[in-house]
């Protein structure tokens, strides 16, 4: 939009972000404690590592579906209660998961409780309200929210390895569901006050009928776009998921491969903020093919190096690279669709992005499993990477030859 319009943004706006910020960081240890623990838990449960992998598919398939759910919370009651929610089930799936005796107690607690009923209200409904507040920072604003998953690789993995050192996995479990409840819960009353009301003057635009996006039937294009981001996120969950694993098995300690997800996740905290910056200058589809085929490249690269210095620049440069892929996603929904439609949109992306996540996760334990090796998973995961720049490039390719039906609510 231009600087002489009507805007939206007012200085609280930036109280919902930041805290939005720290909820999502606190809301990704969820993760963080599988990537980290991992072998401890298979090892624990005498079981295979295709098992916390599966925990992980389903932390991220609950998240997506419970999205839905949570963003239609969202659009009746406001991002409060979802959030204050989410918060006391992540909560008590921490704990659930530190009584685990099985696998089945393992995916109750991350797919259930801390997926389905928790995770799934601190990134979607997020992002949905972040975008009710700003216009003409959006893609920075979004990238701020979504740079909590590179705060959150930087912060967790150490505090993770530590604790599991000293006491195990299941205490990691018990003392993060404590820290959950202590600082989320104070941090949703933050998000209370309502989005300010679109101002008069700003450019409306009709929603009535079959609206069509790109020269195509809006759930046409819709459904690209969930094509799109599982194909990324297939490949961008094997060296997220098991980044860790694979560098103990190459012979680094438990300390050195820690410090490879901290390295990852700073690089993509700083990369998502100027990704978000760049989509506000450039457009988000230019933004993700720059990512998602930095990621495919990476990709490439971690399924050759072997070294510890060559595993440090790959996850530096990897960091760099995948970051802006998801933030461009919700830019892209609201550049296409109706803003009244941008929270089960939203939503739905992000259900078929941890969709993505899910199989990637999986896939990546399941194909060292079979292969004794990690190699061949990330030369699947280039594979998917494929189907994402080919949809996204035709994608592109229309909106350069006919425009964007941009529309702003």
């Amino acid at each position: 939009m231009s600087q002489h319009d009507p805007s939206i943004e007012i200085r609280y706006g930036w109280v919902i972000l930041f805290a939005s910020l720290l909820i999502h960081t606190i809301g990704l240890g969820a993760p963080n404690i599988l990537f980290v623990t991992l072998k401890p838990i298979a090892s624990d449960l005498a079981t295979v590592r295709a098992v916390p992998s599966l925990a992980y598919s389903l932390l991220m398939i609950g998240t997506g579906i419970g999205g839905i759910a949570m963003g239609w919370w969202l659009d009746k009651r406001g991002v409060m209660e979802p959030i204050l929610f989410g918060a006391v089930m992540i909560g008590l799936g921490a704990f659930v998961a530190s009584q685990s005796e099985g696998k089945w107690g393992l995916y109750l607690a991350n797919g259930v409780l801390m997926g389905l009923l928790g995770k799934a209200a601190m990134i979607a409904p997020l992002v949905a309200n972040a975008t009710r507040w700003f216009d003409r920072r959006r893609g920075l604003a979004i990238a701020l929210i979504a740079s909590g998953q590179g705060v959150a690789g930087i912060v967790w993995p150490p505090i993770v390895r530590y604790i599991n050192d000293v006491a195990g996995w299941r205490e990691v479990y018990q003392y993060y569901g404590v820290f959950v409840l202590v600082t989320m819960i104070p941090l949703a009353l933050l998000l209370r006050p309502k989005p300010p009301v679109q101002p008069a003057g700003a450019a409306q635009v009709g929603h009535g009928g079959d609206i069509r996006v790109l020269g195509l039937p809006s759930n046409v294009v819709q459904i690209a776009l969930w094509a799109a981001v599982i194909g990324c996120c297939t490949a961008m969950a094997m060296p997220t998921v098991h980044l860790f694993s694979h560098a103990t098995d190459l012979g680094l300690p438990a300390a050195r491969a820690a410090e490879l997800l901290s390295v990852l996740f700073a690089a993509a905290f700083f990369s998502r903020i100027g990704f978000g910056m760049l989509a506000d200058r450039i457009g988000a589809m230019r933004t993700l093919l720059i990512g998602s085929s930095s990621q495919a490249v990476m990709l490439l690269v971690f399924a050759q190096v072997e070294s510890t210095a060559g595993l440090y620049v790959a996850a530096f440069l990897y960091g760099l690279g995948f970051a802006g892929i998801m933030p461009c996603y919700a830019l892209i929904i609201r550049m296409l669709f109706p803003g009244n439609q941008a929270g089960w949109r939203i939503a739905s992306q992000y259900l078929f992005a941890g969709l993505g996540m899910a199989l990637g996760g999986w896939m990546g334990g399941a194909i060292f499993d079979l292969t004794g090796s990690y190699a061949d998973a990330f030369l699947t995961g280039i594979a998917f990477n494929i189907l994402n720049l080919t949809v996204i490039g035709f994608l592109y390719l229309r909106q350069v030859r006919i425009g964007p039906r941009v529309v702003t609510a």
